[in-house]
């Protein structure tokens, strides 16, 4: 369903993304771990059609992102790190409009919407304007919102931060039932180690925007002789901390000349 193979990124002289390759089945649950600043986010632009790879190829269901960037964007849904509701529209008309920028025929949007906020348990507050919902009432509207268009391939980064664990529990209940009901592909990235662990079949873990590992939860930890996927993390990317933002201003700009064009 995915497949990278050499990608690089640079920003001047910078290379935020360095050769990295891997593939991601149909249905599969996928994790990128790696520490702030380690090429996580930037590799999900650049397979969400954000930002143009300097080389190497990318394929979403068979389709290029940098050649093909409108029909790849029907194959995936995504949930970004910072918040991307309306928060003076209801949740349904937040789940409207997307269906409408999507082209879903108006009785399957209203079919679906009703099923996924039923199933994310926001069904008696669709009427409600989403600036007075709690955190996680917005983060699970996010998550539903992305499966609207019933995507093949759903990209989570960093779905559940802030969340608190009885949240975060009921939010990949969610997203695990769907991944199962649709077979739809979720890749994600995350902080916390024991989602990844719990939910992930695979685990890729990138550091200094190379691939250092990748494999099970299990794997990792045999290969690192470690008892925990934090540790094998850990021991994989060493305990320095990270600055992410020293090239953010690159980035920036780089997406808006793209866009502009």
């Amino acid at each position: 369903m995915i497949r990278v193979q050499n990608l690089v990124k640079k920003f001047a002289d910078f290379t935020a993304v360095n050769d990295v390759s891997f593939t991601v089945a149909k249905g599969e649950i996928f994790a990128f771990l790696g520490p702030n600043g380690a090429g996580k986010t930037t590799t999900i632009k650049m397979l969400t059609t954000l930002l143009p790879p300097t080389s190497g190829t990318l394929q979403l269901n068979g389709l290029d992102p940098t050649r093909q960037p409108n029909a790849v964007r029907q194959q995936f849904g995504i949930v970004f790190q910072d918040p991307s509701l309306d928060g003076d529209l209801t949740a349904a008309e937040n789940l409207e409009l997307h269906g409408v920028l999507y082209n879903v025929p108006r009785k399957i949007r209203h079919q679906r919407a009703e099923m996924l906020l039923k199933l994310f348990e926001l069904w008696d507050r669709k009427d409600s304007q989403v600036k007075k919902f709690s955190g996680g009432m917005k983060r699970r509207l996010e998550i539903a919102r992305g499966f609207l268009h019933t995507p093949k391939i759903l990209f989570l980064d960093e779905p559940t931060l802030g969340l608190d664990p009885q949240s975060r529990n009921q939010l990949w209940t969610h997203v695990r039932r769907l991944n199962d009901a649709e077979q739809v592909t979720v890749f994600l990235t995350t902080h916390y180690m024991e989602e990844a662990d719990r939910v992930a079949q695979r685990i890729a873990v990138i550091d200094h925007g190379r691939i250092v590992a990748m494999g099970s939860s299990q794997e990792l930890k045999q290969r690192t002789k470690t008892e925990s996927l934090e540790e094998a993390f850990l021991a994989l990317t060493g305990t320095t901390i990270r600055d992410e933002t020293a090239n953010s201003s690159d980035q920036l700009r780089q997406m808006v000349q793209m866009w502009r064009r």
